[in-house]
C-alpha cells in the first residue's frame, strides 16, 4: 500500500526512511501497512530489522554496493549515534562527501552545515557555502534558504531575499518568514514580500 503522495516538508515529520531499500515511505503508508497486519517494509516486503545490530548489518549491505542514500543514511547515524554507533562527526563526514560524490544532495545539505557552523570539524565557510550551492542547484530547497541565510549574514540582504524568494516559492515557509522579517526590518521591498 504505498500512496506514491507528494510528502510535505519538513520531510523527516512526515516520513520515514526505510534500511532495507532506502526508500522514503510516509507515515500514512506505514500505518496502513501495521493496520493490515503487515509487519515488513511497505515498499519491499523485507521483515523490519531484529535491533540495532541488523538495522546496521542491513545499511551497510547497501552502502558496500555504492547506495548514495545509504551511504548518507549511514552518515546520519555515526553524525548523531545512532542505531547504537558511537557519534563520530569526522566519520560521517567522510560518508557525507562519499554519498555526495554519487549524487546525492541531501549530503551536499548535510555537509555545507557542518562545515558552515564547525559542528565537530574546522569551520570552514566557503566549503559549507558550496556544498548548498551544489545541492541548490540540483533543486534542494533547504539549501537554496541557507544560502539565503548565509548572504544575510554577510550582510547581502538583496541576494539574500533572491534565495529566499526562490525556496518560498517553493514552499519553504521558512524562507516565507525570512523574506517578511527583512521587510520589517526595511531590507526587503512591499512588492518582494507580496510576490
Amino acid at each position: 500500500p504505498i500512496c506514491f503522495l507528494f510528502i510535505g516538508f519538513p520531510v523527516g515529520n512526515h516520513a520515514k526512511i526505510k534500511g532495507c531499500c532506502m526508500k522514503l515511505v510516509c507515515k500514512g503508508c506505514i500505518l496502513a501497512e501495521r493496520q493490515r497486519g503487515l509487519s515488513g517494509c511497505p515498499f519491499c516486503r523485507t521483515q523490519r530489522p531484529s535491533g540495532h545490530a541488523s538495522a546496521v548489518a542491513m545499511i551497510q549491505k547497501r552502502v558496500d554496493k555504492g547506495d548514495a542514500e545509504a551511504i548518507f543514511h549511514l552518515g546520519n547515524a555515526y553524525f548523531h549515534g545512532e542505531l547504537g554507533l558511537t557519534k563520530d562527526v569526522p566519520r560521517a563526514v567522510v560518508l557525507w562527501t562519499e554519498a555526495a560524490e554519487l549524487g546525492s544532495v541531501e549530503a551536499h545539505f548535510n555537509l555545507g552545515d557542518t562545515y558552515y557552523k564547525g559542528g565537530g570539524i574546522d569551520e570552514d565557510k566557503s566549503v559549507g557555502i558550496r556544498h548548498w550551492q551544489v545541492a541548490a542547484m540540483k533543486g534542494h530547497v533547504p539549501s537554496r534558504h541557507m544560502l539565503g541565510y548565509a548572504e544575510s549574514y554577510n550582510g547581502n540582504y538583496e541576494l539574500a531575499v533572491r534565495h529566499w524568494m526562490i525556496s518560498a516559492k517553493m514552499g519553504y515557509e521558512d524562507s516565507l518568514n525570512a523574506i517578511k522579517k527583512m521587510f520589517m526590518e526595511g531590507h526587503a521591498t512591499k512588492a518582494q514580500y507580496a510576490e
